[in-house]
């Protein structure tokens, strides 16, 4: 039987560290993103002080890499925020020290911005011009609320056709929740996964089929990952290795593809407004309080563990003339 070597005792160097905590991770079963994304903070703030190891250093050192993120860089709160989190995880799980408080912390300032909401014209318009996959997510973003990485990671089994809802499962903060399924996008889903079953068949044929099982469901159930049911709703276009196990097979449509598809059409729909895929998400929300829905019932559909979060839309509607207030320019 192999040794088994503290986690502790890896992280001697700089490599060996960045191992030591993508061990760490994956033992929590974060996602392949927060990993990236903990491990390149780390990585900077390694570089930061000299490539010296975090064990010599200490709250004056991480003061000063925070601090330069939002002084010099000017990062983002929320990006201030993910490099102080991984440096929380670096010193609590993986060094197994305690880690320091951080009493003069410059923060990177927090602006409370309006999220871009476009009108329902505005949102035909931006259907009318897209096509095929991209077209079916995008009607599923403002439809029924979804972030656009949780269209992509559907899976067939939680689309249900007869409830006219789908089931987000693993979705931000871990959570899972059902939003509805749109009656418009009903029959082109259908028509899609009737392409996608030819595509699983004949990746069965050619000795592939299976997918991505999260929380090592494929060894509690060996022979799921091929099933057809757990098979992705919108599938790449080719056959991929997955970057943890090295295991072939296709993953889900890349975000990107849906992206610039979307900036695509609310180009030639002649939109100004900076609008994403996460704005059809916005305007999901604006629209359904529009429509007189309570707030409660959004923040559900929109997975919001805090309905304070929700509540921004409110102040999208109070714009301009929505609260009966005639501008004395009218008057005149």
């Amino acid at each position: 039987m192999a040794e088994v070597i503290p986690i502790a005792a890896l992280a001697t160097g700089p490599v060996r560290l960045l191992d030591a905590v993508r061990l760490r991770l994956r033992a929590r079963h974060y996602s392949l993103r927060t990993e990236e994304a903990y491990v390149g903070w780390i990585r900077r703030f390694v570089v930061f002080h000299g490539k010296r190891h975090p064990r010599e250093l200490g709250e004056p050192e991480i003061n000063a890499f925070l601090t330069h993120l939002a002084v010099k860089d000017r990062v983002a709160a929320s990006t201030q925020t993910q490099a102080l989190a991984a440096l929380l995880f670096l010193y609590r799980h993986v060094l197994e020290i305690p880690f320091p408080k951080l009493e003069t912390l410059i923060r990177a300032k927090r602006p409370r911005r309006l999220p871009v909401v476009l009108t329902r014209e505005e949102v035909r318009s931006v259907l009318d011009h897209l096509h095929g996959a991209p077209k079916i997510v995008a009607t599923l973003l403002y439809g029924g609320g979804f972030r656009l990485l949780e269209a992509l990671r559907l899976r067939v089994k939680d689309v249900d056709f007869a409830r006219a809802q789908v089931t987000v499962r693993d979705g931000k903060g871990g959570k899972d929740r059902v939003t509805m399924l749109p009656q418009a996008v009903r029959e082109p889903v259908l028509a899609h996964l009737a392409v996608v079953r030819e595509l699983h068949r004949a990746d069965l044929a050619a000795g592939f089929g299976a997918v991505f099982m999260p929380d090592a469901l494929d060894r509690k159930y060996p022979g799921a990952s091929k099933e057809w049911g757990w098979q992705w709703v919108f599938p790449a276009g080719g056959i991929g290795r997955d970057p943890r196990s090295g295991q072939a097979h296709r993953h889900h449509l890349h975000e990107s593809v849906i992206q610039k598809a979307v900036k695509q059409a609310v180009r030639d729909a002649g939109i100004d407004k900076p609008a994403s895929c996460h704005t059809l998400r916005h305007s999901f929300a604006t629209h359904l309080l529009e429509s007189g829905y309570d707030i409660r019932t959004i923040q559900d559909l929109l997975g919001h563990k805090d309905v304070s979060t929700t509540m921004i839309y409110t102040h999208v509607l109070n714009r301009g003339g929505v609260r009966g207030v005639r501008s004395p320019a009218d008057v005149l």
